[in-house]
């Protein structure tokens, strides 16, 4: 048997290290030519590796989730000897014995690659390769490709994105019941909103129970990782444009009237911001990930807010905030917002 060691190949281009999610073998097992060894995840996509070897796995030379460069070592393999005629043949061509063993070995781990590329290639329709190793034309997957199939129902001719179907789920619309009003008869948001029951679309989205931890740490590595580090690098590289948008804040005055005269807001000062920043502590009780901090190595996710209300005061422009936000009643934000509000314009904030 000859000990031969499985280097982490370069799967995709510029690309300098990968994590190691998931091995599909352990130490002992036999494995084939082509068989997936090792599941790993660049800052592009998750990617199955190939074994370029046949023979019994001696050593996992990387523990998952271990982050490793390019050309590491990750695993060896106890593979035959070569045969009489094989090795007639290198050594014919002037090749060591040790030579004629490094060039099967290159070989195989070039079909295995190519195989790879090729997988990645159907599945993904990226034309993407593993660099340095091409793709062959003729090698073919020995993966089953699924091929999906679309329930000949009503709902295949329904032309919707993602979020709007999610949407439609949460309030309970049946979009093959919806008048679309989209390009090429596409449904919109106002579609759904139009269709559901006004009466019941804020009882129909539930907001989750605040989580009894403070702060949730979620480290971030492979994609994340690179999503994150480009989108600071585009804060500082990159022209930023805002995006305005006109709604309809019919309903929402006409709740703050009612509020107005409302016995219980009595002396309270009342007006859209109050209804708005209400809004945002729901929205983000929803969607905790908004309510966040990057570090560089992880993400750190807040449950808790700390509203900040802009506010022009003679010192210039100055965001005091509400502490523990989520806490509060509607009356109670009101309050605490005037208040807020008074010490700001009065030039007393700390």
């Amino acid at each position: 048997m000859t000990l031969a060691q499985f280097p982490l190949p370069d799967v995709g281009e510029g690309l300098t290290e990968a994590e190691i999610v998931e091995w599909k073998v352990a130490p002992g097992d036999r494995v084939e030519i082509n068989q997936i060894l090792v599941e790993i995840e660049t800052a592009k996509s998750l990617v199955e590796l190939p074994s370029p070897f046949e023979g019994i796995v001696a050593e996992l030379l990387v523990r998952e989730g271990q982050t490793v460069e390019v050309g590491t070592p990750i695993i060896r393999v106890d593979t035959p000897e070569l045969s009489v005629p094989e090795r007639a043949e290198g050594e014919s061509k002037g090749l060591t014995p040790g030579a004629v063993e490094s060039v099967a070995q290159a070989e195989s781990a070039e079909i295995a690659l190519d195989t790879a590329a090729t997988v990645a290639e159907e599945e993904e329709g990226s034309g993407a390769v593993l660099v340095g190793y091409g793709s062959s034309g003729h090698v073919q997957s020995r993966r089953r490709r699924v091929e999906r199939v679309i329930p000949a129902s009503g709902a295949a001719s329904v032309i919707a994105k993602p979020p709007i179907r999610a949407l439609a789920r949460e309030l309970g619309v049946d979009l093959a019941t919806v008048m679309p009003t989209g390009l090429a008869g596409e449904i919109v948001r106002d579609d759904v909103i139009r269709h559901a029951d006004q009466a019941k679309v804020f009882h129909n989205l539930e907001t989750p129970a605040a989580p009894t931890e403070r702060e949730e740490r979620i480290p971030v590595k492979g994609v994340r990782k690179a999503i994150a580090t480009a989108m600071v690098a585009s804060k500082f590289t990159a022209p930023h444009t805002s995006v305005l948008t006109e709604v309809n804040a019919t309903r929402t005055m006409e709740f703050v009237k009612r509020l107005k005269t409302s016995p219980e807001f009595t002396g309270v000062r009342v007006s859209p911001l109050l209804v708005m920043a209400k809004a945002i502590i729901w929205a983000v009780r929803r969607n905790p990930i908004v309510n966040s901090t990057w570090t560089d190595e992880e993400i750190i996710v807040h449950h808790f807010v700390n509203l900040g209300i802009a506010a022009a005061t003679p010192r210039g422009l100055i965001v005091p905030n509400i502490k523990d936000a989520q806490d509060l009643s509607l009356l109670d934000l009101a309050r605490a917002i005037e208040q807020l509000t008074l010490t700001a314009r009065d030039g007393r904030t700390p």
